[in-house]
């Protein structure tokens, strides 16, 4: 009698994760769909530190925010993610003068690449809103070795210095739908399990493309 109830709630309980599992798929597919709406209107920033040293981490933000006070004005004036696209590709030879002469001014000599590529970016939370994971694409300044802490945002729209209270207003500005917006301010922990399952579905998509 006790194998039969042992037995009895192990099949409960497998149906129960069964259906939680069909839960998270249909959510995360759902949401996925948001997401990769997300990426076609989007490119993050990505800046990677030549090392974690003190003086590395320190130089990295100080490119940065040369980087940023650049790409604010001219993401602003770009009217679609396709002409900022073609902007930032036009620009990347000033940024990357523009990081080296920050590094120069700073005793550093390391050398710069700048490249506009796509890049798996993980859960991400800022200011006003999150993004989940997934590829998207991004304007990469990677700093000497390229080995050290890196740091990311969105360059298009450009959000990195957008005031929590503006990013709507910016993101419509940039063409983004409202419910995209939503979808990156969501709170509570619905938005934990939506993000959660976008995860899974983007690990699923790399494995199966492996």
């Amino acid at each position: 009698m006790g194998k039969k109830q042992n037995k009895s709630k192990w099949n409960a309980l497998e149906c129960a994760l069964l259906i939680m599992l069909a839960v998270c798929l249909l959510m995360g597919a759902a949401a996925l769909g948001r997401q990769d709406r997300l990426q076609q209107k989007m490119i993050r920033l990505h800046v990677v530190a030549n090392s974690d040293s003190q003086r590395d981490q320190a130089l990295k933000l100080q490119v940065r925010d040369k980087v940023l006070a650049f790409t604010e004005t001219t993401m602003r004036a770009a009217a679609d993610r396709q002409e900022a696209n073609r902007t930032l590709q036009a620009a990347l030879p000033t940024i990357q003068a523009m990081a080296e002469e920050t590094l120069r001014e700073n005793g550093c000599a390391d050398r710069v690449e700048t490249r506009l590529e796509p890049v798996e970016f993980p859960l991400k939370t800022y200011s006003g809103f999150r993004l989940p994971a997934g590829e998207y694409l991004a304007l990469r300044v990677l700093i000497g070795e390229a080995e050290g802490q890196n740091w990311w945002c969105v360059v298009y729209p450009p959000l990195c210095m957008t005031a929590a209270a503006n990013v709507r207003e910016t993101g419509i500005a940039c063409g983004m739908e409202r419910e995209d917006l939503d979808f990156m301010q969501e709170e509570g922990e619905e938005y934990q399990v939506k993000f959660r399952c976008v995860e899974l579905w983007e690990q699923l998509r790399q494995w199966l493309h492996k």
